[in-house]
């Protein structure tokens, strides 16, 4: 009747909603400032995390993560007001899409490149004529934060103790 959940670090999880709630996406990007885009920018940021912990991380380590960010998400849906069977659904959904995102970063390095913007274009695009701008931008922002986290230390990183800040 009552389920017991393996109580979490919640650190990785808040800063990685943290960083998708920064002004630069909507304000200098133009990307629309709903749910879902803020769903995706968690998941770009938690790509580039475990694409640069994955020579340290062991995968009982990394299953644990990626199990407690979805528990977290899940429970913000929840809270959205979503009855049970559209969480469900919703979290199909939304793992399919992560797991999308995740093998785009493992099948190429350069998925960020300067030049490959139909990547970002597939989850962020818009019908505005500076698409291709926004795409720069965005582009450069992701490349900022790859390289942030290949600098950074792994347990500082995977626990979430990491500030980052761009520009």
């Amino acid at each position: 009747m009552f389920s017991s959940y393996k109580k979490h670090n919640n650190q990785l999880y808040n800063n990685l909603v943290k960083l998708s709630r920064n002004n630069f996406f909507y304000i200098d990007v133009k990307l629309e400032d709903k749910i879902e885009t803020r769903l995706i920018l968690i998941f770009f940021h938690f790509a580039v995390i475990l694409t640069a912990s994955r020579i340290e991380t062991k995968k009982k380590q990394a299953q644990e993560i990626f199990d407690n960010i979805f528990q977290n998400i899940e429970y913000s849906i929840r809270e959205l007001g979503y009855g049970d069977v559209a969480v469900n659904k919703k979290m199909k959904d939304l793992t399919r899409l992560f797991y999308d995102i995740l093998l785009s970063f493992d099948k190429s390095d350069s998925v960020l490149s300067d030049k490959n913007f139909y990547f970002l274009r597939k989850y962020f695009s818009s019908n505005e004529k500076k698409d291709t701008e926004n795409m720069v931008k965005l582009t450069e922002y992701f490349n900022k934060f790859r390289n942030f986290c290949f600098d950074l230390d792994m347990k500082n990183m995977l626990n979430g103790s990491f500030n980052f800040v761009y520009k």
